[in-house]
């Protein structure tokens, strides 16, 4: 799972923020123990001192290394039960353990060259607190709401826009539960106010919930981002176009709100081919229909949407227009 760099540099900045806690913690502990019952002060420099003196006795006075060593043991053993009987009568349970910040990795967050489960699950933090940046938090299936969709037949689909948009719904909710590797790609077609940037929405969350890295752009950001490091480039305008070719599933809402141009329609190109070249799933929103995609970018283009994406047609009223009214 492609995180980008700036999800796994937060990420790792909050893990090594909860290591120096509970080490700074760890020590605190230790400080009040030893103040508390002298005696575990004590027993901790014996232990730290006794294999120095065991090696000392051997090499000096040419003694049995297996003998000396064994006694260690057996002495270390000892101090050691002392202190955790004194630890169980003075402290609460845990108190003493000195325990890292993650038992696998001690809180480095890899794995020899494997990102550890500590570090991962704190990269799906930052990657679904991102999201929530960029809508709200009510985009879950199960807002979705069918009765804003009339259930009467529309004569130019042979179907109620409720019946279309419950296959719709149904599509999504899938491709959500089931998204991995290979899931293919998605095009929402359809009016504005229709549901296509909530089912998106949607779709991102249930992504990244899974793990998986999620980029969510509108088409305005987006190429604002790519025109950004074609002409003025810098490490965070490599960064957030690195992130938009390599992300697990990529968002494009919107497509063809923003402002046309061949920048545009390059950028929008290499884009998506790249992507369908690396197999890297999509899902992109437009109020365009084909025909309008392919004069507004270019056949090439309108061939890869048509080809290489399951389209959905959103069909209703406008769902804004409905609250507005109180429905």
């Amino acid at each position: 799972m492609a995180y980008s760099a700036h999800i796994i540099r937060r990420a790792r900045q909050r893990l090594a923020s909860a290591k120096a806690d509970r080490e700074s913690e760890n020590r605190q502990h230790l400080q009040e123990a030893y103040s508390q019952v002298p005696r575990i002060k004590e027993i901790d420099l014996l232990l730290r001192r006794s294999m120095a003196l065991a090696a000392q006795a051997v090499f000096a006075q040419g003694g049995d290394a297996k003998l000396a060593m064994e006694q260690v043991k057996e002495a270390n053993l000892a101090l050691q039960e002392e202190r955790q009987a004194l630890a169980e009568e003075h402290f609460e349970p845990g108190y003493l353990d000195d325990s890292p910040i993650c038992t696998l990795c001690g809180g480095s967050g890899y794995l020899g060259a494997n990102m550890c489960e500590c570090l991962q699950e704190l990269c799906r933090q930052e990657q679904k607190k991102e999201l929530s940046l960029l809508a709200s938090n009510d985009e879950r299936f199960e807002k979705f709401r069918l009765d804003y969709y009339p259930d009467r037949i529309d004569p130019n689909y042979g179907a109620s826009p409720r019946t279309i948009m419950e296959r719709n719904y149904t599509v999504c909710r899938k491709y959500a539960a089931s998204f991995g590797p290979g899931s293919g790609n998605l095009l929402f077609v359809g009016g504005t106010g229709l549901g296509k940037t909530f089912l998106s929405a949607c779709i991102a969350r249930s992504a990244a919930d899974k793990g998986f890295s999620v980029a969510y752009e509108s088409a305005p950001r987006l190429f604002s981002k790519l025109e950004k490091d074609r002409f003025n480039p810098d490490e965070e305008s490599h960064e957030a176009v690195a992130r938009l070719y390599d992300c697990d599933l990529l968002i494009l809402d919107d497509l063809g709100t923003e402002l046309p141009g061949n920048f545009v329609t390059a950028a929008l190109y290499s884009l998506v081919n790249d992507r369908l070249l690396a197999e890297k799933a999509m899902v992109i929103s437009t109020n365009l229909n084909i025909e309008e995609i392919v004069r507004r970018y270019s056949p090439q283009i309108g061939s890869r949407l048509q080809g290489s994406f399951q389209r959905l047609t959103f069909v209703g009223e406008d769902i804004r227009v409905l609250k507005n009214r109180g429905l």
